[in-house]
């Protein structure tokens, strides 16, 4: 079977446990393009290994490691994964049937997330839909916490989905939360948002009440009252590392 023409362009940073497999379940597609972000694991040599492309940008953000894999692809079609991802069989049909007779700029699927070996069905992750294959000529806009494509109007939908397992264990989920609270913080800081001891007040207690009460995170038993808990304590920590900064003038 002759295998997809699209570029599945990769960021990575210390992903040994994931890369490897991420790549062997891409055997279905033309090239695989891993921007990896300065690994000190195996990440690179598992990749390479697996049959990859492989080029580094250190001290980036995520955006910018994807933009420079889609500057770098050799197809016309993009489709963005990360290594904690998969993609169903589906998906991969509808990925196919859409280049090769496209209707649409760009497509977008749903992940399905999974967390202390349980699927995430409410709270947050129950809108969690990302746009996945474009043309190569899009960008993706620079930020260090949920960076996302340069705004396209025409998008369709994909049933197929995304099976995502972003965190290995607990100690892994906080060490992530940390991280993404000092980027969001960072984040602020670029968009000259100033922060107030309302927003350190009010803006973490709304994130938890949101992922738990209002989207029914709840329904999820233990995994999902841990996953909007920790949503509450990253607000919590981004605000505070915000404020902090002001503090000091860094």
């Amino acid at each position: 079977m002759p295998s997809v023409p699209v570029t599945v362009v990769v960021p990575t940073l210390n992903e040994q446990d994931q890369i490897g497999g991420l790549v062997e379940s891409l055997d279905w597609v033309d090239e695989i393009m891993v921007v990896d972000g300065g690994s000190e694991d195996g990440t690179v040599a598992l990749a390479i290994a697996g049959g990859a492309r492989v080029m580094t940008v250190a001290g980036e953000t995520i955006a910018a490691q994807r933009n420079a894999g889609i500057e770098a692809a050799s197809n016309a079609w993009i489709l963005v994964l990360d290594a904690d991802e998969r993609a169903t069989p589906e998906l991969r049909t509808e990925v196919a049937a859409a280049i090769a007779q496209p209707r649409h700029e760009a497509y977008r699927a749903r992940s399905l997330c999974y967390f202390l070996g349980r699927e995430l069905r409410y709270g947050a992750y129950r809108r969690d839909w990302h746009i996945r294959l474009f043309r190569r000529e899009r960008r993706f806009l620079i930020s260090k916490v949920h960076e996302h494509l340069e705004p396209i109007q025409d998008v369709g939908d994909f049933s197929g989905r995304v099976i995502h397992r972003p965190f290995r264990d607990l100690p892994h989920y906080i060490a992530k939360v940390v991280r993404y609270a000092r980027w969001g913080a960072d984040d602020l800081r670029t968009r000259r948002r100033h922060v107030s001891l309302v927003d350190l007040a009010f803006r973490p207690l709304w994130r938890f009440g949101r992922d738990y009460v209002i989207l029914g995170g709840w329904l999820d038993g233990l995994p999902g009252f841990l996953v909007a808990a920790f949503a509450g304590v990253g607000t919590l920590m981004k605000y505070s590392y915000a404020i902090a900064e002001q503090g000091t003038g860094e």
